[in-house]
């Protein structure tokens, strides 16, 4: 196999992020405003309808991990970016309140599926410092799908597309057009793919029972809990709250976008700094105070501040997933060959704050407009008590890992 080919891998699942997970998500909450309109929804609905897209991802995210393991991340890949793109246009079709929660239900089946599996191919194609490097590729095309979703969704794709609705009809054709490409690419590098027949098919229980025995992946389970509890209430709620506050719906969108904009520019930076530093668990203990901060900061901020918010918490966002994703892959009872389920099992930790923390958050607004962010803040601190827990030795990703991967161990 040509050297090159591994480059065309990890573009291709960076643009899997974009294309069939990113952009999707980050399009909805500034479509809200519009669906809102057409559908008679209050802000309480609203935030019912972002948490339950993560409702069914508390248990798909493990499970999605456990088949990646069992099948191969790519033969994965195909069928879970297929049937996103299939449920996820299901949600054109709600003519009211009740259809829309339950086709949004159906539509988070299988997006979380999906990073969990581009991050097993990161294990399965790079090793030692090029993994991190690959983990923070894919992360920033992450954060390019968020921005673009968030940026052009409701100002762009929705007029340009004829409505919401179209939006989510077109977003459903391209995963499923993804999920065509991948199936047309190698399994693994040459070398390293097992003969057929020969690899033995282990009982998904077990892979799951050996992943949960490790401590370690429940403290970074509690991190997840925390952290994309802030995330995800956090920004759903955002484009809602500055309308609120009296601002141009378009100026509104670009705060949203501008968070995954400097998120964007800082992924790559954030994965080198952490090689440098020696260690991983720091980068993201820091990573979580400045999430809580940002999002704190918004519950009093406004005007310029606010744009100084959102890049304080957007900076550090999809780099310290990236640098998370390492974390777990080097933690020594994981490795590639458990990747997927013990990525799994975190992020379905996460989803079930994910679930609640956006109708919670958003009921607090009747306290004021600013409320909700100090209790999405508070989250991000019960994340950041998660990687003190950790012990440094923990993972190769800390400081003596790192200073391996610099040649210095």
């Amino acid at each position: 196999m040509r050297p090159w080919y591994k480059w065309y891998i990890l573009t291709l699942s960076a643009l899997t992020h974009m294309l069939v997970v990113a952009i999707p998500a980050m399009s909805l909450p500034v479509l809200f405003s519009e669906i809102a309109g057409d559908l008679h929804l209050d802000i309480v609905q609203i935030g019912v309808i972002w948490g339950l897209g993560s409702l069914t991802g508390i248990v798909m995210s493990l499970l999605g991990g456990i088949i990646g393991d069992r099948i191969g991340a790519k033969h994965a890949l195909i069928y879970f970016c297929a049937l996103t793109g299939i449920v996820g246009a299901l949600r054109g079709f709600a003519t009211s309140y009740e259809m829309l929660a339950g086709t949004v239900v159906l539509a988070g089946l299988f997006p979380l599926m999906v990073p969990t599996n581009v991050h097993k191919t990161c294990g399965v194609w790079f090793t030692g410092k090029r993994l991190g490097l690959a983990n923070a590729i894919v992360s920033a095309g992450m954060a390019l799908g968020f921005m673009l979703g968030s940026l052009l969704g409701a100002t762009v794709f929705s007029p340009l597309l004829g409505g919401w609705r179209n939006v989510l009809f077109v977003y459903g054709g391209l995963a499923v057009l993804v999920a065509l490409v991948w199936a047309t690419t190698a399994d693994g590098p040459e070398g390293q793919r097992p003969a057929k027949g020969s690899v033995p098919h282990r009982p998904l229980s077990e892979s799951l029972r050996h992943v949960a025995g490790v401590p370690t992946i429940w403290l970074l389970g509690l991190a997840m809990l925390g952290i994309g509890s802030c995330i995800q209430g956090g920004l759903g709620y955002l484009p809602l709250y500055l309308r609120g506050l009296g601002w141009e719906p378009a100026t509104a969108d670009r705060a949203l976008a501008t968070f995954h904009a400097a998120s964007l520019l800082c992924t790559i930076p954030i994965a080198l700094l952490s090689g440098r530093l020696g260690s991983r668990r720091k980068v993201l203990m820091v990573a979580s105070l400045m999430i809580a901060s940002g999002f704190g900061l918004l519950s009093i901020a406004d005007g310029v501040l606010v744009w100084g918010a959102v890049i304080l918490a957007g900076v550090v966002r999809d780099g310290f997933m990236a640098l998370l994703m390492t974390f777990i892959i080097e933690i020594k009872e994981v490795g590639a060959t458990y990747a997927g389920t013990a990525v799994g099992l975190i992020m379905s930790i996460s989803q079930i704050g994910s679930v609640l923390s956006p109708p919670a958050g958003n009921s607090l607004s009747v306290y004021g407009p600013g409320v909700p962010y100090l209790f999405w803040a508070g989250m991000a601190l019960v994340g950041l008590i998660g990687f003190v827990l950790v012990k440094e030795g923990d993972s190769a990703g800390g400081k003596l890992g790192v200073l391996a991967e610099r040649g210095e161990g």
